[in-house]
């Protein structure tokens, strides 16, 4: 089975996903994007991302607030392929 792909605004770059990361955000980490973060467990929200595309899986239900097009990449799995919308520009890949 294919894994996602993690296609990141406004940059372009496509990254990709296994079952190595236990979330989203150690997927992101592997391929050195930076991403804030306070608790990796759901309950601060400081990871918070806009999801413009696909859908996510959360391993654990997160505590934070999280809003509609937001997720929480610290505690969740792409399901498919997803796009991801940056605050600040990732590396040059």
């Amino acid at each position: 089975m294919a894994q996602p792909l993690i296609h990141l605004r406004p940059c372009g770059a496509a990254l990709s996903s296994s079952e190595a990361h236990r979330s989203l955000l150690d997927a992101l980490e592997a391929h050195q994007v930076a991403v804030e973060f306070q608790c990796r467990s759901g309950y601060c929200g400081a990871c918070r991302l806009r999801l413009l595309a696909g859908e996510v899986k959360y391993h654990r239900e997160p505590l934070a607030f999280v809003g509609r097009g937001e997720i929480l990449p610290c505690c969740c799995q792409p399901v498919d392929d997803i796009e991801l919308e940056l605050s600040s520009p990732p590396p040059k890949l």
